[in-house]
């Protein structure tokens, strides 16, 4: 089912851990997005996932677009790496990026396709294109970071230690190495114990209002609400609740 090269996949209690695997440094081409693409689509679909994991094998979580390469980047190789991102923002199941290493470019744009982000203290996020003549990923880096950050990033290539992403705000946790992936499988668990009904469709609420106003966003959220509100889930979390137990949820 997930036969893949560029990267692994292990399931289990629920949760998917997806492993970028890539040496040396997890450099994104053209298989490596059809293989994001391939995956996520996957993961969306498959009942044994409530949450996903996401992190990279080695010391770098993914150091962007791999440069060892002949000729310009084309548009068919742009677009698979457009919509690669799309299939993690899109993913019917929340996606916890766990950032083991420097998530650089498009690194970072993976990042920001993230519902979720933890990281290790070895961990960085940054814009290296302009040193190599290039750009991109600003757009997704606009998700979490402000005006003046951004363009300093973008402009000058500075990355981000995980101290100063975690003061910011902009991820949940920053830890030792080692306390990187129990750090985000704690979260999973948590999020996998709740309706997986209510989490796909609370994601996909806030994926759909991220960028209305706010009468328009708050109406979708309330017209979601009352759907939610019909289904078994609902009933069997609020019975729980209660009865003062762990809730019972429908597997279909």
């Amino acid at each position: 089912m997930y036969d893949l090269t560029s990267m692994g996949v292990e399931i289990s209690d629920y949760i998917a851990l997806v492993t970028f695997n890539k040496p040396p440094v997890n450099a994104q081409n053209f298989l490596f997005s059809e293989e994001i693409k391939a995956c996520f689509d996957q993961l969306s679909i498959d009942k044994d996932v409530r949450v996903v994991v996401l992190t990279g094998a080695g010391k770098i979580f993914s150091a962007g677009t791999d440069l060892n390469r002949t000729g310009p980047v084309t548009r068919d190789e742009l677009r698979s790496a457009r919509e690669s991102f799309h299939c993690i923002v899109e993913c019917k199941k929340p996606v916890i990026g766990a950032l083991n290493g420097p998530a650089l470019g498009s690194g970072l744009t993976v990042a920001a396709s993230c519902d979720i982000l933890v990281a290790s203290e070895k961990a960085s996020l940054g814009l290296p294109e302009i040193n190599v003549g290039l750009m991109g990923g600003g757009r997704h880096a606009q998700r979490l970071f402000s005006h003046s950050l951004l363009r300093r990033m973008a402009l000058t290539g500075y990355r981000v230690p995980a101290s100063e992403l975690y003061r910011l705000g902009i991820i949940e946790a920053c830890v030792a190495p080692e306390e990187l992936l129990p750090t985000a499988m704690n979260l999973a668990r948590e999020i996998a114990s709740k309706s997986p009904l209510a989490v796909q469709l609370f994601k996909q609420t806030l994926n759909t209002i991220e960028y209305m106003s706010l009468r328009d966003g708050y109406r979708y959220e309330q017209e979601m609400t009352l759907e939610i509100g019909k289904t078994e889930d609902a009933a069997e979390a609020m019975k729980a609740f209660a009865e003062k137990r762990q809730p019972v949820f429908n597997e279909k």
